[in-house]
C-alpha cells in the first residue's frame, strides 16, 4: 500500500489578547518549590521540584491518602476504633500523646494526623493497613502506591516523615499527591481546613493546626506543614479564590516566619499575576489536516473540550502556537478520533499540549479515489523532476 510518512506543521495564532513580555518569574527563598494552577493544569513554578528530599511531616499526606482510600473501599470504617501499639506510642515529636491503653476511632486518628500532625496517630493507621501489621510493611505499600500514582521520586521508610535513611519525596510528587487528595476525596478534604483538634483534652499546647495561612482570609484551606532540622520548614498548601485553585509546595525555609511569609507571597502572586482566559470552545475548528485515500481531501481538527489558558495579566498580544500532526492521515477516520495536538508556548511557562480531534467521519474513498491517488504518486515519481531523480539513482 502506498503511504506518506512525514510530519506536517502549521503555525496557528490563537484568538486571545496577550503580549510577548510578561510579569516576570517568581523568585522564592525556598530551596525547592512547586506551584500548580489546578483549574488549568498549569505549572507556574518548578524549582528543584523533581529532586527527592527529606519531606518531614509533609509525607503524612501519603498515609492520609491511603487511609481515605481504605475508608472509601470499606477496609476501614470511620467509626472503627483501633488499638495503639507500643511502637506507635513510642514516637516523640508532634503527637496525640496516645498510649497502649487507648482505642481511638479512625476519624479521630485522621484528625490527629491532619490537624496536630500526630506521629503516633499516623503509625496506628499504618499498622492497621499494613499487610504484615508493621509500619515498615505499610511504608513499602506507600512506595508502591506512589509509583502507581506517578510519584516516581518518592520512597518511604515510615508513615510519618520521622527522619530515616532513604525517606524522600520530591516537591512535584507532593504537588501530585495534594491534587489527588483534593480531587479524589472532596468529602474528606474539609478536614485540612480545621484549625484545632483538642483530642480528649490532652496537651492543649499541641491542639492547633500549624498551617500558617489557614486563618489569613486568602482562600487557604490545606494541607500540611513539615519541619525537621534536615528538611527545614516546609508546607504543602492550597488556596481557592473564585473558580481558581492553586496548589503549592515549598521546603527548606529557615524559620516558621519565613514559611508563613513565603506562602502568602506565593498565593498573592499566583492569583494576582495570572488570569484564566478562554481560548476555544469544544467543536471549534482550529485547522484542517490532509487525508490520504479518503472520500474527501481533508478533515477539520477541533478541540474536544472547552479549554482555557492561564496567562500573565500584563500580556496584551498574540499567543504562539502550532498545530502538529503526522500526515496525510489515512482514511477511514472517525469523528472524535485524536489526530494531532495544538502546542502552545508562553514565555517562562511550560509548553501546553491540547489534543485535536477529527470534526467529522471520513470514509475510505472508492475506486476513482484510489486511481486518482495512484496517478498522483506516479506523477510525483516519474513526472518532471521525478524522472530525473530516478535516472540519477540508476
Amino acid at each position: 500500500m502506498l503511504q506518506f510518512d512525514r510530519l506536517r506543521r502549521f503555525a496557528f495564532m490563537a484568538v486571545v489578547t496577550l503580549m510577548p513580555a510578561w510579569a516576570g518569574a517568581f523568585e522564592t527563598g525556598a530551596s525547592a518549590a512547586y506551584i500548580y494552577d489546578q483549574s488549568t493544569g498549569t505549572v507556574l513554578l518548578s524549582k528543584n521540584a523533581d529532586t527527592p528530599l527529606p519531606p518531614a511531616s509533609m509525607s503524612k499526606l501519603m498515609t492520609i491518602y491511603m487511609a481515605f482510600e481504605a475508608v472509601a473501599d470499606g477496609r476501614l470504617d470511620i467509626n472503627e476504633e483501633l488499638a495503639v501499639s507500643s511502637h506507635a506510642a513510642s514516637y516523640g515529636g508532634s503527637s496525640m500523646f496516645l498510649d497502649t491503653t487507648d482505642r481511638v476511632s479512625v476519624e479521630d486518628l485522621l484528625r490527629g494526623v491532619i490537624v496536630v500532625s500526630g506521629n503516633d496517630a499516623s503509625a496506628v493507621l499504618a499498622e492497621a493497613l499494613s499487610p504484615d501489621g508493621t509500619e515498615a510493611g505499610f511504608a513499602r505499600m506507600m512506595t508502591d502506591r506512589a509509583r502507581q500514582m506517578g510519584m516516581m521520586n518518592s520512597t518511604f521508610a515510615n508513615s510519618n516523615g520521622w527522619p530515616a535513611v532513604g525517606h524522600r519525596m520530591s516537591m512535584e510528587d507532593l504537588g501530585i499527591l495534594a491534587n489527588r487528595l483534593i480531587t479524589d476525596f472532596p468529602t474528606f478534604y474539609p478536614l485540612f481546613a480545621e484549625t484545632e483538634f483538642p483530642f480528649d483534652g490532652r496537651v492543649p499546647s499541641n491542639s492547633r493546626n500549624r498551617n500558617p495561612v489557614l486563618a489569613m482570609g486568602i482562600g487557604a484551606d490545606g494541607l500540611k506543614t513539615g519541619h525537621t532540622q534536615e528538611a527545614g520548614y516546609g508546607l504543602v498548601g492550597s488556596a481557592k479564590q473564585g473558580d481558581r485553585r492553586v496548589i503549592f509546595v515549598i521546603t527548606g525555609l529557615d524559620t516558621r516566619e519565613a514559611r508563613a511569609e513565603e506562602s502568602v507571597r506565593i498565593i498573592n502572586w499566583a492569583f494576582r499575576q495570572f488570569a484564566e482566559k478562554e481560548v476555544a470552545e469544544a467543536g471549534t475548528q482550529i485547522a484542517s489536516a490532509d487525508v490520504w485515500m479518503g472520500d474527501v481531501p481533508s478533515v477539520g481538527l477541533t478541540v474536544a473540550e472547552d479549554f482555557s489558558l492561564l496567562v500573565p495579566v500584563l500580556n496584551q498580544g498574540a499567543i504562539d502556537a502550532e498545530v502538529v500532526y503526522d500526515g496525510p492521515i489515512e482514511a477511514p477516520i472517525t469523528a472524535g478520533q485524536q489526530l494531532g495536538e495544538l502546542v502552545i508556548t508562553l514565555d517562562d511557562l511550560p509548553e501546553k499540549r491540547i489534543p485535536l480531534v477529527a470534526d467529522a467521519d471520513v470514509a475510505r474513498g472508492g475506486f476513482a479515489t484510489r486511481m486518482r491517488t495512484a496517478a498522483l504518486v506516479l506523477w510525483q515519481k516519474f513526472g518532471p523532476g521525478g524522472a530525473d531523480e530516478v535516472a540519477e539513482e540508476a
